[in-house]
């Protein structure tokens, strides 16, 4: 079983919470509205980190990070493959016809977990500022070694 760790929406603010709840992660997918470079580098002391820019990322480091990226999350380039965005309105493809298992998006800040055509649709909330009534949450994906995924939420005692 292979776990992935995913966070999203976390402007600037990485909680302790959040980290603790992604160590012993394979891997981190960070869906977007990051908040810069920092964050990146302190997710990547637990594992490597694959992201996508969000709206709100500007500047010289985000300008490196794709809109969309396609992660292996079973190693290699063959496999569990993600399909990683930050705002699911943007999707540009049909995951399913693409081979996609799993969508991981963010923007909304509510956590979502959906499964369409067989793809899972994930979002794993907002981890920095709370906005509105919503809980600061981060997820984790789930790999099997028959290759099937399944999600949890997680809410953040902050």
């Amino acid at each position: 079983m292979r776990t992935v760790g995913v966070i999203s929406d976390t402007h600037g603010l990485l909680r302790d919470e959040a980290v603790a709840a992604l160590e012993g992660s394979d891997l981190i997918l960070h869906a977007g509205d990051v908040g810069g470079s920092e964050i990146l580098e302190r997710l990547s002391r637990i594992a490597p980190v694959a992201v996508v820019r969000g709206n709100t990322d500007h500047g010289e480091a985000s300008a490196m990070w794709a809109e969309r990226e396609v992660v292996p999350l079973t190693g290699g380039t063959t496999g569990v493959l993600a399909y990683m965005l930050h705002d699911i309105d943007r999707l540009d493809l049909d995951p399913a016809a693409a081979g996609f298992s799993v969508v991981v998006y963010g923007h909304s800040h509510r956590p979502a977990m959906e499964r369409r055509e067989g793809v899972l649709y994930f979002n794993p909330g907002a981890a920095g500022h709370r906005r509105f009534a919503l809980p600061v949450t981060v997820g984790r994906l789930f790999v099997g070694d028959d290759g099937a995924v399944s999600g949890e939420i997680v809410e953040l005692p902050v």
